[in-house]
């Protein structure tokens, strides 16, 4: 019998391995994706409606009339589902509320082409508005600080206190930032369709999160809770289809820049020190623009800080908040 014929057995057995390994990855992802298009649908979402087209939100934490409130805006990748997770990780104390909005182009949120950053801080004044919500403490994830910023200086009548945690706020051009940019944009580029996120983050988990400006020290350090809460904020991005639109506004939108210096509210900016994402000249630069900003800086943590540091960043924020109530909520 020649020696090919002799083979086929053996080749047949290994494309029907290949075929049963495809066909169950295929339906891991399939639950996956199901899983997650019914936690978003079902995670308790409003809509209102306003001039810069629908705005998702939701509302939790204390629900007694009156509470403080706490406006959390998510960072890329998001939506009030992180805005929530933000909440969870970031606030603890049992009295203050929070509102969670998803913000332009993410989830059920409108995004239409050459939005800015500007216009989202319009919507949360809106959001707001449709709440009877006159004031709040901001706290700000990543790509959520720029909006946030720029609310507090629009409406600094509204605003009591503003946290920034690993938190984008002025653009450079160095070979740092460049390299920052790069990983912006292949961070991007993955959030695009649901499969490519789905299995890099199964398949190269610590280089995804190297690419979300963690080290590959920092991850391997993680402890059970850190990984737990990590796992979280990655596998609670899915699907990322439903956040590709916000991703393009986060990546074209232009950064505040210089105006932060008009900011008034008291405000506390958390960093990494190896932050390879959001870099932290983004902390230094809030903090000598900002009057009487103060800035804590941290050794590790990367762009994993509120996981790395989560009972320091949720003790320093929560202070800060309730320092600085004051009144006429």
């Amino acid at each position: 019998m020649p020696a090919t014929m002799r083979a086929w057995p053996w080749i047949a057995g290994v494309l029907g391995v290949a075929a049963a390994a495809v066909a169950l990855v295929a339906l891991r992802w399939r639950h996956d994706m199901q899983a997650a298009t019914a936690r978003v649908e079902q995670g308790g979402s409003q809509l209102v409606a306003s001039p810069f087209g629908d705005i998702e939100f939701k509302r939790g934490g204390a629900a007694t009339p009156g509470a403080p409130t706490v406006l959390v805006v998510h960072g890329s990748g998001g939506g009030f589902d992180q805005g929530e997770l933000l909440a969870r990780a970031a606030l603890g104390d049992a009295r203050l509320a929070w509102i969670a909005p998803s913000r332009f182009g993410y989830l059920r949120s409108t995004f239409r082409e050459g939005a800015t950053f500007d216009e989202q801080a319009q919507a949360y004044a809106h959001l707001l508005d449709h709440l009877g919500v006159q004031r709040v403490a901001v706290v700000a994830l990543s790509h959520g600080g720029p909006s946030a910023l720029l609310f507090a200086l629009l409406h600094p009548d509204r605003v009591s206190s503003l946290t920034l945690v690993s938190a984008g706020v002025a653009s450079a051009g160095d070979a740092a930032q460049q390299q920052a940019h790069a990983q912006g944009s292949a961070l991007m580029t993955i959030f695009q369709r649901d499969w490519r996120y789905w299995v890099l983050t199964h398949a190269w988990r610590s280089g995804f999160l190297e690419l979300m400006g963690a080290s590959r020290e920092v991850t391997a350090g993680l402890d059970e809770t850190q990984r737990r809460l990590v796992d979280e904020v990655v596998d609670g991005m899915n699907p990322v289809s439903r956040r590709a639109a916000g991703t393009l506004f986060d990546n074209r939108a232009r950064l505040p820049d210089e105006r932060i210096a008009g900011i008034r509210a008291p405000t506390l900016v958390l960093h990494a020190r190896d932050d390879t994402l959001q870099l932290p000249r983004n902390a230094e630069y809030a903090a000598a623009k900002i009057p009487g900003a103060r800035l804590v800086f941290f050794d590790r943590g990367g762009h994993l800080l509120l996981a790395v540091e989560h009972e320091a960043v949720r003790r320093l924020a929560t202070q800060h908040v309730l320092q600085h109530l004051g009144e006429g909520r």
